[in-house]
C-alpha cells in the first residue's frame, strides 16, 4: 500500500508540473503530497506501537471494547485513506488540467504581515482567515501546509522566588522570542511556584476553580502573585507580534461551588472563607437587612455571618433566591478577578488585548453556577475569545435528542457565534482551541470528510477569524507526545483526508475572503431575547431559547441576540425587531431597558409566558407600547410566523428563497446571501440533515428559477442541485 501511495504522489507532481505549465497554482496539490507522506511516516510508526495505541484507544468509550482490533487495522486504515486522498486529488488536477473545472488563485498569507482592522484580519488590505494546531511541531514542512501562529506561554511557577524572578529558561525565552508571526500570549493558572503556599497559605492551593485553576482567586496573594508575573513578562513581550492576538487570560475557566444532593458535579471545587466573606459583603451590600433575606431565602438567620451554614448551594434550589444570590455573586466575583488581570496587563502593555477561552456550552447548554458570565467577560475583551466546539457523533451510551434530527450538532457553535457577535461586533474571533475536531464528541476513526468543511465553513461565515485546532499530538517521527490521553485515538491526526479537508476548506475561504467576510457583516435584524435572570433560574431556558432560534435559522437569516446590556450599548437603528420567548423572569433593569427601546420606537414581539416576575418572584408590571410596537403572541409558530411577516414589509427578507424536497418535511439547510461587488448574488448552503436535499432556488418576489454557477470549481451547476448530508454549497448567481 505504501509503494501504492508513493506511486501515485509521483503521478500527482506530474500533474503539478502540467498545472505551473499553464500559471495555475498548485499548493492544493502539494498539500495533498505533504499531508500523504506524513501519516505515510505515521502508519509505520502505529504499526510498531499497538500497544500504546490499544490503550489510547480504550480510554474512548466507543472503542473501549474493540481498542486492539482498532490499533490494528489502524496503519491499514492510514495508507489507504492516503490512498484516497490522492485519487481523490489526482482527478480533480486532471480536471483543471482539462479545462473542465477552473480554479481562482488562492491568497496564501505571509503571517508576518497580519495586521487587524477592526473585525477583519488582514493581508496586503484583503481579509484573511487563518488556522494552526494546538502541540503541532515546529517545522518549516508542517508550518508552509498547515499554519504558523506565534504564541508565548506564561504561568505563576515561573516565577523563582517570593521577590518575583523569573526562573532563567522563560528569561531566556523572553529574550529570543523573535518570530515575527503573529501570535498570542497564554497565560496558564495551571501551576504555582512551590514559594506560594508559605507566602499566601496552606490553602492558597487547595481551594481551586477546576479544571485549570491551582490556587483561590480570592486570596489575596493571588493579585500579588500575578502582579509580579505580569512585572517580569509583560515589558518584554508588549513590543512584539505574540501579542498581536492577545492575552489569552485563562484556560477554559469554571467555578463550580454548587452540589447535586449525592451525585458527583463535574469539576466541582470548594471556596475559600476568603470567598465567604466577600459573599457576606456582597449580601449586605444588596438586601440591607438580614430580615430581607430571610424573607427572600425563606431562612431564619439572625446576623450575616450566619451564612456559611447555608452554602454551599444545591441543585436542587435552582429556582430560589439563594441559588439566584450565590450564582450571581459567582459570576460577579470571577469577573473582577479577570477586570483586575486586564489592568494590571495593561500597565506595562497599554495597548494590550485582552481574551480568554470560555468554553461557550456554558452559555449554550445553560450549566448552572460555572462563575463565567460570558457577555460580561467578552465585553472586557477586545478578542472575542472561545474554544467553541460542535458534535460529529455520540460517544456517550445515552441517546442524544439532536442526533434524531440532524447529521451534526451546531447548536453549540450556530448560536453562541451569534452571541458574541451580537456583544462585541467590531471585534475579530479567536477560538484558540477549536473542539470542531477531536472534541470529546468528534470522535469518530471513520469520520465523513465532508463535515470538517461543513463545521468549519459554518464557523467562519458566523465571524471566526483565527483557529488553533485541538490538537496535533504526533512529534515530527510520528511518535506520540507524552499526555496525548483521551483526544488522540479516532482524532485528525489519524485521519489523512480529514486533514487534509481542513486545510483545503481555509485555502477555499482565502480564496474568496471578501464574500466569506460579507457574510461575517451580515445585518441581524432579528433579535432574540436572552435574560440572564432566567437563565440563571430555569435548567431548560436555554432549551426555549434554541427552539425559537432552531425555527429562524434556516430562513437565509444573520440572527442575533438583545440583552439588557446590548440594547443599551449597541446601535438597534437597524434592528427590526426582538423576540421574547418563554423568559418568566428579568430583573428590573431588563424590564426598564426593554421599555425604553419601545419608547424609542422599537418593536417587541412577545409571548404571554414572558415577563411575569423578577428575580426574586415578585411580579413586575406591564411592558407599555409607548412610541413602538408590543405584539403578543400565543405560540412560537406565531411568533415566527409575525417576525417574518415583519421583515417581509420591511422589505429585509432574503431577496431569494429555497424549497427543500418540494416542501415535504423538516428543513434542513442553513443558507445565507450575500451581494458581491458585481451586483451578483452569492449563496453559501449547507446541509446539516440526515439525508440528500434536493433545492430549488428562486427569486422570492417573482418566483423565477435563477441560474447558478459552483464557485469553487468555476462550473454551472443544475437547477435544482442535490446536496448530501454535510455537503456546502457555495454558488454565484449567472446573469444574462
Amino acid at each position: 500500500m505504501e509503494n501504492i501511495a508513493k506511486n501515485k504522489i509521483k503521478i500527482l507532481k506530474t500533474l503539478i508540473y502540467k498545472l505551473e505549465e499553464q500559471n495555475i497554482e498548485t499548493h492544493k496539490e502539494e498539500l495533498a503530497i505533504t499531508t500523504s507522506e506524513e501519516f505515510l511516516k505515521f502508519a509505520n510508526w502505529d504499526e510498531k506501537n499497538t500497544e500504546e495505541n490499544t490503550l489510547l484507544f480504550k480510554q474512548i468509550n466507543i472503542y473501549k471494547d474493540s481498542a486492539a482490533i482498532m490499533a490494528q487495522k489502524l496503519p491499514k486504515f492510514e495508507r489507504n485513506d492516503v490512498i484516497k486522498l490522492l485519487d481523490e486529488t489526482i482527478a480533480t488536477a486532471i480536471k483543471i488540467v482539462d479545462g473542465k473545472i477552473k480554479r481562482t488563485p488562492y491568497i496564501r498569507p505571509d503571517w508576518s504581515q497580519i495586521t487587524i482592522d477592526g473585525n477583519q484580519l488582514l493581508y496586503k488590505s484583503k481579509p484573511v482567515f487563518l488556522h494552526d494546531y494546538t502541540w503541532k511541531p515546529n517545522s518549516n514542512k508542517l508550518s508552509k501546509y498547515f499554519g504558523e501562529l506565534n504564541n508565548f506561554f506564561i504561568t505563576p511557577s515561573q516565577l523563582k522566588n517570593k521577590k518575583g524572578a523569573l526562573n532563567s529558561t522563560t528569561f531566556e525565552r523572553l529574550q529570543s522570542n523573535a518570530s515575527d508571526n503573529t501570535g498570542f500570549v497564554f497565560i496558564s493558572h495551571k501551576d504555582t511556584p512551590y514559594w506560594s503556599s508559605e507566602s499566601y497559605g496552606s490553602d492558597f492551593d487547595k481551594i481551586t476553580g477546576k479544571p485549570f485553576t491551582s490556587y483561590d482567586i480570592d486570596n489575596l496573594g493571588a493579585r500579588d502573585m500575578l502582579s509580579k508575573l505580569f512585572k517580569a513578562t509583560i515589558p518584554d513581550l508588549a513590543s512584539k507580534k505574540s501579542t498581536q492576538l492577545g492575552y489569552m487570560l485563562t484556560n477554559e475557566p469554571r467555578w463550580a461551588n454548587y452540589t447535586n444532593g449525592k451525585e458527583p458535579v463535574w469539576f466541582r471545587a470548594n471556596v475559600s472563607n476568603y470567598t465567604i466573606e466577600k459573599f457576606k459583603t456582597w449580601l449586605k451590600k444588596r438586601h440591607k437587612t438580614i430580615k430581607t433575606l430571610n424573607t427572600l431565602w425563606n431562612t431564619n438567620l439572625s446576623k450575616f455571618d450566619e451564612i456559611t451554614s447555608q452554602l454551599p448551594v444545591d441543585l436542587s434550589e435552582r429556582e430560589t433566591a439563594k441559588w439566584y444570590d450565590w450564582t450571581t455573586f459567582n459570576q460577579e466575583r470571577v469577573t473582577d478577578w479577570f477586570t483586575f488581570m486586564k489592568s494590571e496587563i495593561r500597565k506595562y502593555d497599554p495597548q494590550a488585548k485582552v481574551h480568554l477561552k470560555i468554553m461557550p456550552s456554558i452559555f449554550t447548554d445553560n450549566n448552572p453556577d460555572s462563575g463565567i458570565d460570558l457577555e460580561a467577560l467578552t465585553e472586557l475583551s477586545e478578542i472575542n475569545g472561545n474554544d467553541a466546539a460542535s458534535h460529529y457523533n455520540n460517544t456517550q451510551p445515552k441517546k442524544i435528542e439532536w442526533d434524531d434530527n440532524y447529521a451534526w450538532n451546531w447548536r453549540e457553535l450556530y448560536m453562541s457565534y451569534d452571541f458574541l457577535k451580537s456583544i462585541k461586533p467590531d471585534q475579530i474571533n479567536f477560538n484558540s482551541e477549536s473542539h470542531l475536531l477531536s472534541g470529546s464528541h468528534v470522535r469518530d476513526l471513520y469520520m465523513n470528510p465532508k463535515y470538517v468543511r461543513a463545521s468549519y465553513w459554518s464557523a467562519y461565515t458566523l465571524g471566526l477569524n483565527v483557529a488553533q485546532t485541538w490538537f496535533w499530538p504526533r512529534r515530527l517521527d510520528g511518535s506520540l507526545r507524552q499526555n496525548s490521553g483521551k483526544g488522540y485515538a479516532g482524532s485528525n491526526n489519524q485521519q489523512p483526508r480529514v486533514t487534509f479537508e481542513l486545510e483545503n476548506t481555509i485555502l477555499d475561504l482565502n480564496r474568496f475572503s471578501e464574500e466569506i467576510t460579507a457574510f461575517q457583516q451580515q445585518k441581524k435584524p432579528i433579535r432574540l431575547f436572552y435574560s440572564k435572570t432566567s437563565a440563571t433560574l430555569n435548567a431548560d431556558y436555554m432549551d426555549s431559547m434554541f427552539m425559537l432560534y432552531e425555527s429562524l435559522n434556516f430562513e437565509g437569516l444573520s440572527l442575533g441576540f438583545a440583552t439588557k446590556n446590548i440594547i443599551k450599548r449597541i446601535d438597534n437603528s437597524d434592528w427590526d425587531v426582538i423576540l421574547i420567548h418563554k423568559t418568566e423572569e428579568v430583573t428590573t433593569d431588563e424590564l426598564q431597558t426593554l421599555q425604553v427601546y419601545l419608547d424609542n420606537g422599537g418593536t417587541i414581539i412577545l409571548d404571554k409566558k414572558s415577563l411575569k416576575t423578577d428575580e426574586y418572584g415578585k411580579e413586575i408590571s406591564r411592558l407599555n407600547e409607548s412610541n413602538g410596537r408590543l405584539l403578543l403572541v400565543s405560540s412560537l409558530k406565531e411568533m415566527k410566523a409575525k417576525a417574518l411577516s415583519l421583515l417581509d414589509n420591511n422589505n429585509e427578507l432574503p431577496s431569494l428563497e429555497i424549497i427543500e424536497n418540494e416542501g415535504a418535511g423538516a428543513k434542513k439547510c442553513i443558507w445565507r446571501v450575500i451581494k458581491n461587488n458585481k451586483g451578483n448574488q452569492i449563496l453559501s448552503i449547507i446541509n446539516v440533515g440526515k439525508s440528500n436535499v434536493t433545492l430549488n432556488i428562486k427569486n422570492r418576489k417573482t418566483k423565477t428559477s435563477i441560474a447558478f454557477k459552483d464557485l469553487i470549481d468555476d462550473v454551472p451547476i443544475k437547477n435544482t442541485p442535490t446536496l448530501k448530508p454535510y455537503e456546502v454549497l457555495f454558488i454565484e448567481e449567472i446573469k444574462n
